[in-house]
């Protein structure tokens, strides 16, 4: 296992236990008297009735990374960067990313994605930052689980806590990272390699 497969492998607690995966239609028909159960299967969109959001023929992926983008919610001036992961005919997009953000910056990242086919249980955005090879930063995230999305909801949004970029003149220059989103199955549902510079 490689030094960047070591860094990104979810963190697991002791004595959890996956639970035993159901389709939608068992989730349903679950015990209909239970009101924690309802709240749970409410709280996921199992209640609602409308329709599921059209899946392209032979996609089986079960979650689609559609968004990331970093806003600057203390400085309007600054355009939100928009990393756009799908193309129009809904293809996962093998693209570059890279960015720059000046030092200082206080940014927030938003991640807008869209589940499919079954729910996914303890979704993690996981990510490791490198500067000279050296890794700097280590993030696991919980996101969430997700019943897959309807024409009414076509995608979730997450998003993160607001940071600060480090400044300075050791901090300032270029980084390259690793993103990867993770279900409690252990599914690797997305790698995204990404660079980026912090700017003065």
């Amino acid at each position: 296992m490689s030094n960047a497969d070591e860094d990104l492998v979810p963190e697991t607690v002791e004595g959890y236990v996956v639970g035993e995966k159901k389709t939608i239609d068992e989730y349903n028909k679950l015990d209909a008297e239970d009101e924690s159960l309802a709240k749970w299967k409410a709280s996921l969109g199992l209640a609602a009735n409308s329709s599921p959001y059209p899946v392209k023929a032979g996609d089986k992926r079960k979650v689609v990374i559609v968004e990331m983008s970093l806003n600057f919610p203390d400085q309007p001036d600054l355009k939100p960067i928009t990393i756009n992961l799908e193309d129009a005919q809904g293809n996962t997009l093998d693209k570059e990313v890279k960015f720059s953000i000046k030092e200082k910056s206080i940014y927030q990242l938003v991640i807008k994605f869209r589940v499919q086919h079954e729910i996914i249980t303890g979704l993690k955005y996981l990510h490791s930052i490198k500067k000279a090879g050296i890794r700097v930063e280590k993030l696991e995230e919980p996101l969430g689980s997700y019943a897959p999305n309807t024409t009414d909801k076509p995608y979730y949004e997450k998003a993160f806590i607001d940071v600060e970029a480090p400044s300075g003149l050791l901090a300032r220059g270029g980084y390259s990272a690793v993103t990867k989103f993770v279900d409690d199955d252990k599914t690797t549902h997305l790698t995204l390699p990404w660079s980026f510079q912090i700017t003065k």
